[in-house]
């Protein structure tokens, strides 16, 4: 399923000619993303290219930087590793991500059990996160990012550190919310497969640029046969990225 393009007019995050230094080391170099409502938006490169610091800038976590960042909302972030409270049970955690509301503590618990049925975890609302497979806990994580209902979910290789199966799981668990929800996202990994597999558009990024835009017509979610389609595309990044097979 694709979304319309209606859906995706309003821009739900955007940075436009962003440029960032650590130190002396220039990160980012005229950076400009642009993720719609509704959309999904891959980042891949290799290792030190910038992809993580696009999505903090994004997200605002980090403001040393010159150029525009514009974002509908407060955006919701969810990481590679969970980073739940262990001493805080799921529910809780979950909660957590109404700190900036103000809804009482029990329509904040009624809120977080609501994620946690849509993520397939209502009957683990009180375990502890150690009691938690890793699949578990990265839907926790997901639920969390997701329970403010935000406009805009930024992914930082969320289903990097699973295995094969459960990350498979996850992929269709982030489609069927994003079909459900319509938030845009911006989705950084280092999986050519995942983000052929899930975006609309994929962005490359090489010594802090955006060297590639690949947009897929009719993306299929998720794109898991060897299609011709499928194929070229993935193609067409590992050539960018400088991969030979």
């Amino acid at each position: 399923m694709t979304l319309t393009s209606e859906r995706r007019t309003e821009t739900a995050g955007e940075l436009r000619h962003v440029d960032m230094w650590y130190g002396d080391h220039h990160v980012l170099r005229d950076v400009s993303v642009r993720v719609g409502e509704g959309e999904i938006v891959a980042l891949i490169g290799r290792s030190g290219s910038g992809k993580s610091t696009v999505l903090r800038v994004l997200s605002g976590l980090v403001g040393d930087h010159t150029g525009d960042r514009t974002v509908l909302g407060a955006p919701a972030l969810a990481f590679q590793e969970p980073r739940l409270f262990p001493w805080r049970d799921v529910r809780t955690n979950v909660a957590y991500g109404l700190t900036r509301s103000r809804l009482t503590t029990a329509e904040s618990a009624a809120r977080a059990d609501r994620a946690l049925h849509d993520v397939g975890l209502a009957d683990r609302a009180g375990a502890w996160p150690l009691t938690l497979s890793g699949g578990q806990a990265q839907r926790v994580s997901l639920a969390r990012a997701l329970v403010a209902e935000p406009r805009l979910l930024l992914l930082d290789e969320p289903f990097g550190a699973l295995d094969a199966l459960t990350r498979l799981s996850m992929r269709a668990l982030l489609l069927d919310l994003w079909r459900e929800h319509g938030f845009g996202v911006l989705l950084v990994t280092h999986d050519v497969d995942e983000a052929v597999a899930l975006a609309d558009r994929v962005l490359v990024l090489e010594d802090g640029r955006v060297a590639h835009e690949l947009a897929i017509a009719d993306a299929r979610r998720p794109a898991s046969d060897p299609s011709a389609d499928t194929q070229r595309h993935r193609a067409e990044l590992l050539d960018v990225l400088g991969v030979r097979i």
